[in-house]
């Protein structure tokens, strides 16, 4: 078992409790990989009661196994941009991205992205980290955004993302009045071209299932509660469109008016799922930022 108190960043801690094969405890427990096995054994980074050991070694109920995670940080350019950090711990980093902010570098945007604000942040805590991101936003969504400190906690989030173990939230204001209380969008979308940024609705697209809930109507708009089940590109923005209530302020499939708000009205507000090594349950709530409750004042 984990003991909280044990675990480090750099450092996975595991009490057995049973009798087993240290193979089989780093697979089936702990859930690394054959290859990453190997790597294991040549970089002498597996320790049974303090002492390095083979996958074959036999482990007794009670043997502490320790793995040592050693990475080179990402070469992100640090900078100090007071990014909100909402929860920190030995494997994960949650932020509240604010809109306009890109989640890692790209050619139209080198810097000032949350990959360079998370490397000042992680080097004034003097860890060592490769930023990794679990989930990612579009420049102009604003909401939670988690960061793994190591390749174990994001192999583990990630894989209880594909299987949809975390359940994720999002706030939109949409144009029009949507007349259900709740509903489901069970529709295909698909990239047309390989250089499209738009994605459609069509039935050679992959599966993808959105759920909404309505919070409030308001003048000609709604404000709705979204709940993911898959996690296309653009998804809840595709979604909207194809039920003829495209959200506020999205250029791509939206109803533009820059008087009401100069992005599209998207915020990812609610993330649960459980911590990769001690699997307790997490949860976070961003609260929405202020030019989303603008927008709802002036659409009252």
């Amino acid at each position: 078992m984990f003991k909280k108190e044990s675990q480090k960043y750099n450092l996975i801690s595991y009490t057995s409790d049973e009798d087993s094969t240290l193979k089989e405890i780093l697979l089936d427990k702990l859930n690394f990989s054959v290859r990453s096995l190997s790597k294991m054994k040549r970089e002498q980074s597996v320790l049974v009661n303090g002492e390095f050991k083979k996958p074959s070694t036999k482990i007794k109920d009670g043997d502490l196994i320790e793995v040592k995670i050693e990475e080179d940080m990402a070469n992100f350019e640090p900078q100090s941009l007071n990014l909100e950090v909402l929860y920190d711990d030995f494997d994960i980093i949650m932020v509240n991205k604010p809109p306009f902010m890109v989640v890692h570098p790209t050619k139209s945007h080198s810097d000032n992205t949350i990959a360079n604000g998370i490397t000042d942040y992680i080097i004034k805590k003097n860890e060592k980290v490769k930023v990794r991101f679990v989930n990612r936003l579009d420049m102009n969504t604003s909401g939670l955004v988690i960061i793994a400190k190591n390749a174990y906690a994001h192999h583990t989030l990630s894989r209880d993302m594909s299987e949809d173990k975390v359940e994720k939230k999002y706030i939109t204001v949409v144009k029009g009045i949507v007349k259900d209380d709740y509903g489901t969008i069970n529709q295909p979308i698909y990239r047309p071209t390989e250089d499209s940024i738009k994605r459609v609705v069509d039935e050679r697209g992959q599966a993808s299932v959105t759920h909404y809930k309505v919070l409030e109507r308001l003048n000609d708009a709604t404000v709705l509660e979204v709940k993911l089940e898959t996690g296309r590109t653009h998804q809840i923005r595709v979604h909207m469109d194809y039920i003829g209530h495209g959200i506020i302020g999205d250029e791509l499939y939206g109803y533009v008016d820059e008087n009401l708000i100069n992005r599209q009205a998207l915020h990812a507000y609610s993330l649960s799922f459980e911590q990769p090594r001690t699997k307790e349950k997490l949860e976070f709530k961003a609260n929405l930022p202020k030019d989303i409750q603008d927008l709802i004042e002036k659409l009252k």
